[in-house]
């Protein structure tokens, strides 16, 4: 398991926009699961809706980035290096993210050639998917 400090340690992402907060497990190069525990004083909830707060789809899908990334740059040959966005495909949002929820975040490494590679991605809570999709990703 890892904590803020491990992930830190391993992407570069950094308050206010690392949204993992710590990681059960993962395999460098194949996959990891993550959980963001969505807090009430989020600093996107001020805005994301003031009186109905709803953690926004584009920082789900970043938080499930984050937990890729824990996979790819865990790996021996890409410690210093950054997971860039190369695409978005297939995302479905399925449930609203609120205050209170424990986001579970599971990336699996389906595609890798070279620097480019493709995670199957599934954020749920309690069970029940919030959101799936596969994002692309480049090593640089």
């Amino acid at each position: 398991m890892l904590d803020r400090k491990g992930i830190e340690d391993i992407i570069p992402q950094r308050d206010p926009f690392l949204m993992i907060d710590e990681v059960e497990e993962y395999i460098p190069g194949e996959s990891a699961i993550a959980y963001k525990y969505v807090r009430e004083a989020e600093w996107y909830f001020k805005g994301h809706f003031p009186g109905n707060p709803i953690m926004p789809g584009v920082l789900i899908t970043e938080s499930l980035a984050q937990t890729g990334a824990v996979a790819i740059l865990g790996m021996e040959e890409n410690k210093g290096k950054n997971a860039l966005f190369g695409g978005i495909d297939k995302m479905k949002f399925k449930k609203m993210v609120v205050p209170g929820d424990t986001l579970k975040l599971e990336v699996k490494i389906i595609k890798r050639k070279g620097p480019i590679g493709v995670g199957e991605a599934i954020a749920t809570v309690d069970g029940k998917i919030a959101a799936k999709g596969e994002l692309t990703f480049a090593v640089v």
